[in-house]
């Protein structure tokens, strides 16, 4: 999901430009059978004194902000597509203004699912330039694949940015956690952080490299059978 759905988590162009500091989440349970959930959380609660301060205004350097019942009406639709999606079930969004952090959840019945809902969100929304971003489960082996590739649109938008804009992506961080029934007995990205438990897997990094392809956040995970 990460980079390539966050338009569907927050209207928000505001946000992430005029915000010091925000973070994207990705937590993705897979069982056994190939069935889990997904939740997608942007926390921007680090600079939340400074949304809210920004909140109060109509415009910013030619930018709209949108008020709290627009956010909430955008996140509404979204919620309400993600629940037409085939294979996608319990829809449920979280939105707490005062700390300005909204995540969206739902459970899917194949890994494959998460990819057709990217692919939908992105024509729907008629987004382009964002990174490549797919999963696949296969249970007779049990591998888990995530596999990213940026794109050079993505750099060419990031490159039209003004430098105050630019600035905000710096500290901005992605964290990916990913949750097994069973073992991890193996994982080939030197980025990912195996848990003491081992069936868990996280890799924590910057949103700048993902921009532009310096950071490689593919990685096949091989569980115990």
């Amino acid at each position: 999901m990460l980079v390539t759905t966050y338009r569907y988590l927050f209207l928000i162009v505001f946000v992430l430009f005029f915000s010091s500091c925000f973070q994207v989440i990705e937590e993705i349970n897979v069982n056994k059978t190939g069935l889990g959930t997904v939740n997608l959380t942007l926390n921007l609660s680090a600079s939340k004194a400074k949304v809210a301060s920004l909140m109060l205004m109509d415009s910013i350097q030619g930018y709209k902000v949108p008020s709290k019942q627009t956010i909430q009406k955008e996140i509404d639709e979204i919620v309400s597509y993600l629940k037409k999606s085939d294979g996608i079930t319990n829809v449920q969004k979280k939105i707490d203004f005062d700390n300005f952090i909204v995540s969206i959840s739902f459970a899917f019945k194949d890994v494959a699912n998460i990819n057709t809902v990217n692919q939908n969100v992105l024509k729907k929304l008629k987004i382009k330039g964002l990174s490549n971003a797919s999963y696949a489960y296969e249970s007779k082996t049990q591998t888990f694949q995530r596999s990213y590739q940026y794109t050079k649109a993505a750099v060419l938008e990031y490159n039209k940015l003004k430098p105050e804009v630019k600035n905000v992506f710096k500290d901005a961080s992605y964290t990916s956690i990913y949750r097994f029934e069973q073992l991890i007995t193996s994982s080939n990205n030197p980025l990912a952080k195996i848990s003491k438990s081992k069936k868990a897997i996280m890799i924590n990094t910057g949103i700048l490299g993902l921009i532009n392809g310096k950071t490689d956040i593919s990685n096949r995970i091989t569980l115990s059978k």
